[in-house]
C-alpha cells in the first residue's frame, strides 16, 4: 500500500507538471519519509530510479517546528545534507499529522528548468563555486498552514529565468503531497496508527533482511576498481575515482581514498560524507536484480558502509560547484560496476555509455525581455552487453530512468526543427554480446543567437569498457554543421551559439561489448547489418563476419575466424587512452600524490595538484591520443616534483 501511494503520488506530478522535463522526461520523484529522515517506499514504475537511498533527516531538523499544512522546500546540496546535489533539482518535504503528531512525511522533487544563476538553465561545468550556479534556497517553509508563502514564491520568481513554469511545477509538487497525505490518513483509518507507525521502519528492516541474502552472493574478498572522467574542464586531467570493496557475509564495505580531490568545475558529488544514494545506486540495482521481491526503500543499503574523504570529488566542501555532478554519478555506476565485475563477472555487464547529457536550447530574449529554455532531449547511449543478452540499444537508465522526449513534444515546445534522431552505427563494443548503441541527435534553431548548452559531456576520451573479450564502446563526439563545407568538430561544449540555419550533433557512445566478438552468431551479426547497428567494415573487421550482397558467407566467415586468438582471458577491454594513461600514472603513484594532495587544506588542493602535474599539462591535448613517449617523460618530471614534495613534507615532520 505504502508503494501505490508513492506510485500515485509520481502519477499526479508527471500530470499535473507544467514543464516538458517532468510531464515527459519524468525527471523527477515521489516517496514517504520516517522519522529518521529514511524513505520507506519508492515508485518502481514512474519518476528517476536511483533516490531510494535518500536520507532527509537534516532537512527535518533545519525546520522543526511544523503544523499541519506546513510544506518545506529546499535546494542547497550543503544545508540539505546532500539531500539535494545541485541547485535546479527543488525538494519538498511535507509533515503528515495524526491527532497533532508527525506521523511520517512525504517527499517530492523535480528538476527544474532554471534557477537563476550563470547561464540559462543554473547548470554550466565550467562554474567553480556553488554561487554562480543559481538561488540557494535553505531549508525553509514554502506553504504556511496550506497557503503558500508570497515572501519566498517573489524571492524564487525574481531569481529564476522560468519563473511562470517554476511556479506550475511547484504547484504540481504540492498536490502530488497532497495525495500521499489522503491515502496515508487512509491507511491509518483502515490499520490504526499503531500499525502504520511500526509498519514505516519494520519495512526497512525487512528490506534490509533481504538485501543482505542477495548481497551474500558476492564472494568473500577485497576488490579494487578505478575510472576516470575525461578531465577536469580547467585543465586536461583525467580526474580519478578509485574504489575498495571489502565484502564479508553480504556485509559490503566501501573504500574512496584514491579518489581525486575536488575540482574547481562543476562535477563535484555533494554526499556529505554520508552513505548516499549517488554512491551507493548500483548496489541498489544489484540487489533488486538478485531479488526482485525486496521493497525498494533505504533498507537496502543498511550492510552497506562507506568511507568518502573530506574534500575528495565525492565530498567537496562547501563553496564548490556541483551543478553536473550526474557525471561523477554517471561514472560510480562504472566504478561499482567494475568492482562486481571481478567478484561476479558471469552476472553484471560491461559498461553503459556512461553519461546523460541534458542537452539544452535557451532561446534569444524576447520583446518583454523573458527567455525560452527547453531540455531538447536528455541524452544518453547504449547499455553495456552481459552473459546471454546484447546491451539495450540508445537507452542506459543506469542512473535515472529518465524518458526521452518526443520529437513532436520538442518542437511545439521549442524554436528548433529536429533534423535526425536515431542510433548511432558501431558505437557498441563488439562482443559475444554486443554493447548497445548510442544515439544520434542533430538540430537546428529557429532563431538567430540561440544558444545550446551541453551538461555532463563525458568519453571523449576514456571509453566504456568491456568485459570477459568484450571490446570498449564507441567515444562521444558533438559536431557543428556537420557534412557541411564549415564543418567543425566540437569536442566538448559547455555552451555555444548558433545562427538560424545553423546546426549541432551530438553523438553518445555505445555501451562495452560482453565476451569474444568472434564468438558471436554470424546470424546475430547479420541481423544487426541489416537493421543499421553494424556496418559492412565492422562485422568483417570486429566480429569476422564477412556478409556479401546482404547475405552471410559462411565459409568465408569461418576461415577468417579460424586465423585469430581468441580473448577469453582478457577481462576488461579498457582502450587504449587508459592504458596509456595508467602505464605511466598507476595505483602506486596517484596514491602518492593524492596522499600530498590530502596532506593540504581542500582551498589549497587545485593550485597543488596543476602543480604536480604541470609537467603533463604542457604534453595532453584534450582531443587526442595520448603521445606514449612524451607522456612517459612527463611522468618522470611529475616523479621528480612529487619526490620534492615528499621531502619538504617529511622535513616538516622531523621539525616537529
Amino acid at each position: 500500500k505504502v508503494a501505490a501511494t508513492a506510485e500515485e503520488m509520481g502519477i499526479a506530478l508527471q500530470r499535473s507538471g507544467r514543464t516538458i522535463y517532468v510531464k515527459e522526461t519524468q525527471d523527477f520523484g515521489t516517496g514517504l519519509v520516517n522519522h529518521a529522515g529514511k524513505l520507506f517506499c519508492f515508485p518502481t514504475t514512474v519518476g528517476v530510479c536511483n533516490m531510494a537511498d535518500n536520507d532527509a533527516s537534516d532537512v527535518i531538523a533545519a525546520v522543526p517546528e511544523l503544523e499541519p499544512g506546513d510544506v518545506i522546500i529546499t535546494n542547497d546540496p550543503y544545508r540539505s545534507g546532500g539531500l539535494a546535489t545541485h541547485l535546479p533539482d527543488l525538494h519538498l518535504l511535507q509533515p503528515y499529522f495524526h491527532d497533532g503528531k508527525v506521523v511520517c512525511y512525504g517527499w517530492c522533487f523535480i528538476h527544474s528548468a532554471d534557477v537563476g544563476g550563470r547561464v540559462p538553465s543554473s547548470i554550466s561545468p565550467s562554474n567553480h563555486e556553488i554561487f554562480q550556479e543559481g538561488l540557494m534556497i535553505p531549508p525553509l517553509k514554502l506553504v504556511k498552514a496550506g497557503k503558500f508563502n508570497p515572501d519566498v514564491v517573489a524571492f524564487i520568481e525574481a531569481n529564476c529565468r522560468t519563473a511562470e513554469e517554476n511556479l506550475g511545477d511547484l504547484k504540481a509538487m504540492v498536490a502530488a503531497l497532497a495525495v500521499g497525505e489522503r491515502r496515508v490518513a487512509g491507511m491509518i483509518a483502515q490499520h490504526g496508527i499503531e500499525a502504520f507507525a511500526a509498519g514505516t521502519t519494520e519495512i526497512i528492516e525487512y528490506a534490509a533482511k533481504k538485501a543482505r541474502d542477495a548481497f551474500r552472493t558476492i564472494p568473500d574478498g577485497t576488490y579494487r576498481f578505478t575510472d576516470y572522467l575525461d578531465d577536469d574542464l580547467v585543465s586536461p586531467l583525467p580526474v580519478r575515482i578509485h574504489a575498495t570493496m571489502t565484502a564479508r557475509d553480504g556485509q559490503l564495505d566501501i573504500d574512496f581514498t584514491g579518489t581525486d580531490p575536488q575540482i574547481a568545475a562543476a562535477f563535484n558529488l555533494p554526499s556529505a560524507g554520508k552513505r548516499h544514494t549517488w554512491l551507493t545506486l548500483r548496489l541498489l540495482q544489484y540487489a533488486l536484480t538478485r531479488d526482485p521481491s525486496i521493497p525498494i526503500n533505504a533498507g537496502i543499503l543498511n550492510s552497506v558502509t562507506l568511507h568518502i574523504p573530506s574534500g575528495s570529488l565525492l565530498n567537496p566542501v562547501f563553496p564548490a560547484a556541483v551543478g553536473v555532478r550526474h557525471a561523477t554519478g554517471n561514472r560510480m555506476v562504472d566504478v561499482m560496476n567494475g568492482l562486481l565485475a571481478q567478484a561476479v563477472p558471469d552476472f553484471v555487464r560491461a559498461a553503459g555509455c556512461g553519461l546523460i547529457i541534458p542537452v539544452v536550447l535557451a532561446e534569444p530574449a524576447d520583446e518583454h525581455g523573458k527567455r525560452k529554455v527547453d531540455v531538447v532531449e536528455p541524452m544518453t547511449g547504449g547499455t553495456g552487453g552481459r552473459q546471454g543478452m546484447d546491451g539495450v540499444d540508445g537507452r542506459d537508465s543506469s542512473t535515472s530512468g529518465m524518458a526521452n522526449n518526443p520529437v513532436e513534444t520538442v518542437e511545439a515546445s521549442a524554436g528548433l526543427t529536429i533534423l535526425r534522431y536515431g542510433i548511432r552505427p558501431d558505437s557498441g563494443g563488439a562482443g559475444k554480446w554486443r554493447g548497445g548503441v548510442g544515439l544520434e541527435l542533430t538540430f537546428t534553431p529557429h532563431h538567430s543567437g540561440s544558444q545550446v548548452l551541453g551538461r555532463g559531456m563525458e568519453r571523449f576520451r576514456f571509453v566504456p569498457w568491456g568485459l570477459l573479450g568484450g571490446r570498449c564502446g564507441m567515444a562521444a563526439r558533438t559536431i557543428k554543421n556537420m557534412g557541411r563545407p564549415d564543418e567543425q568538430e566540437l569536442g566538448k561544449i559547455d555552451m555555444i551559439e548558433l545562427q538560424a540555419g545553423e546546426s549541432i550533433t551530438v553523438m553518445t557512445p555505445g555501451g562495452g561489448g560482453y565476451g569474444d566478438p568472434f564468438e558471436r552468431d554470424p546470424d546475430l551479426v547479420l541481423q544487426d547489418v541489416q537493421r543499421g547497428f553494424v556496418t559492412l567494415a565492422a562485422a568483417r573487421r570486429d566480429y569476422g563476419v564477412v556478409i556479401v550482397d546482404g547475405r552471410l558467407d559462411r565459409d568465408a566467415t569461418a576461415s577468417l575466424r579460424a586465423d585469430r586468438e581468441p580473448r577469453k582471458d582478457v577481462l576488461f577491454d579498457l582502450g587504449t587512452e587508459r592504458r596509456v594513461w595508467e602505464s605511466v600514472f598507476d595505483d602506486a603513484l596517484m596514491a602518492r600524490i593524492n596522499g600530498i594532495l590530502f596532506q593540504k587544506p581542500a582551498s589549497a588542493r587545485q593550485a597543488l595538484r596543476r602543480r604536480i602535474f604541470a609537467p603533463v599539462l604542457a604534453v595532453i591535448e584534450r582531443d587526442r591520443p595520448f603521445d606514449r613517449a612524451a607522456l612517459e617523460a612527463a611522468g618522470q618530471a611529475v616523479r621528480v616534483n612529487l619526490a620534492e614534495l615528499e621531502a619538504v613534507e617529511a622535513g616538516r615532520e622531523v621539525a616537529a
